[in-house]
């Protein structure tokens, strides 16, 4: 992959002196979907698909991008005078707003560079290939400018970036898994406070499958900003009579004891899966602490009902995918994974199942929803990295 990626860089850029290359993972979440903007906990691991990046600082304050991924639009220049989010400047908003987010942290970016990308996650999929292009920039000024940002810092500042400078109004564990991955191990994360811990995830005679709809979706043009309001609104009727942070201070009983107060049903709805999803996420790290794969399971079962019937963010895609696998033998668990509206779905596969899962799972979505879906085995990869 390196030769490849330097062999562009040349034909793009001219030459490659200087040019040093990088990769950030993607990730994908276990379980615990839609809680981390609800101060929940969450499940993710970094994959060992992602972004890589080959960088260069230039002597002036110009910005030249180039993607492999979208080839026909060329060499994209602006300049560090002009960091803005511009719609036309289309996937370079990315890493223009992680770097605007250094600055806006106290982190100098004085050169412009040479970037050229290459992703092999599936774009479009909720495999976090936004967050991927965050976290390769962040690593990208930290090693170059030698700033020495911290990975944890990297998440946040990433976070940051997509927040205040895309718009797109994200939770942090996307950033977080990428920037904090740990080979063989998924991240247990609160999100209220940024505690975390990592489990090692023992697959014995099982494989993670990625299913991708391959109905492609955006986080900011989905519904996603809407649910987050309500769960907001939510929270704001239920601190009305009791003094909690977030949804995620709650158990379910305490829920069930508070759920009144919230005035509109389809806030309620959101409000409860908030609250258990956090609850299935704690109780499904237990479980693998246990060594109990099959609880596992059956609480991303759960996880996707409730992402179907509360959360309301699957679609026919999604459910099409988690359905189908639900009928085969040897499918521990699945669900839908990410922000939902298209994207994907994690199932645990026991590996004599594997074969069959792809090809009665892939021919029943084709004949239902009318196109192919594709399907990915995938490891869990570390953090960003100099390669």
């Amino acid at each position: 992959m390196r030769d490849i990626l330097i062999k562009k860089f040349v034909e793009v850029f001219g030459d490659a002196d200087g040019a040093e290359v990088f990769f950030a993972p993607g990730r994908v979440n276990l379980i615990g979907e839609h809680t981390d903007y609800n101060g929940g906990h969450v499940f993710p691991c970094a994959l060992t698909i992602g972004t890589y990046a080959v960088a260069r600082k230039r002597d002036d304050k110009k910005l030249r991008f180039y993607s492999m991924n979208f080839e026909k639009l060329g060499m994209i220049e602006s300049s560090l005078d002009d960091l803005k989010f511009d719609k036309s400047a289309g996937w370079t908003n990315y890493p223009k707003g992680v770097m605007w987010a250094f600055n806006e942290k106290g982190y100098k970016v004085d050169c412009g560079f040479d970037i050229l990308l290459n992703g092999n996650i599936p774009n479009g999929s909720g495999l976090s290939s936004s967050a991927s292009v965050e976290i390769v920039t962040g690593y990208i000024l930290s090693e170059i400018l030698k700033l020495n940002v911290p990975n944890k810092e990297l998440a946040i500042i990433g976070q940051y970036s997509e927040n205040n400078f895309n718009g797109v109004n994200c939770g942090i564990m996307d950033q977080f898994a990428i920037a904090m991955g740990k080979k063989d191990n998924a991240i247990f994360l609160d999100t209220s406070d940024l505690s975390f811990e990592y489990a090692p995830i023992k697959l014995d005679g099982a494989k993670i499958i990625i299913s991708s709809s391959n109905k492609k979706r955006g986080l900011g043009d989905s519904k996603y900003n809407e649910r987050r309001a309500e769960c907001e609104e939510a929270l704001k009727e239920i601190q009305a009579g009791m003094g909690i942070n977030s949804l995620g201070d709650l158990s379910e009983d305490q829920f069930e004891m508070t759920k009144m107060a919230i005035k509109d049903e389809n806030r309620r709805k959101r409000a409860k899966h908030a609250v258990y999803e956090n609850q299935r996420t704690i109780k499904a790290v237990k479980a693998l602490k246990d060594n109990n794969i099959e609880l596992f399971g059956k609480l991303m079962n759960e996880s996707h009902i409730s992402l179907r019937d509360d959360y309301e963010v699957t679609g026919i895609e999604l459910d099409t995918l988690v359905e189908e696998a639900w009928k085969i033998d040897g499918v521990i668990g699945s669900r839908m994974t990410g922000a939902g509206f298209g994207g994907c779905t994690v199932s645990i596969v026991k590996d004599d199942a594997v074969d069959t899962f792809i090809e009665k799972v892939g021919s029943a979505y084709k004949d239902k929803i009318g196109y192919a879906a594709d399907f990915y085995v995938v490891e869990i990869g570390s953090g960003p990295c100099r390669l």
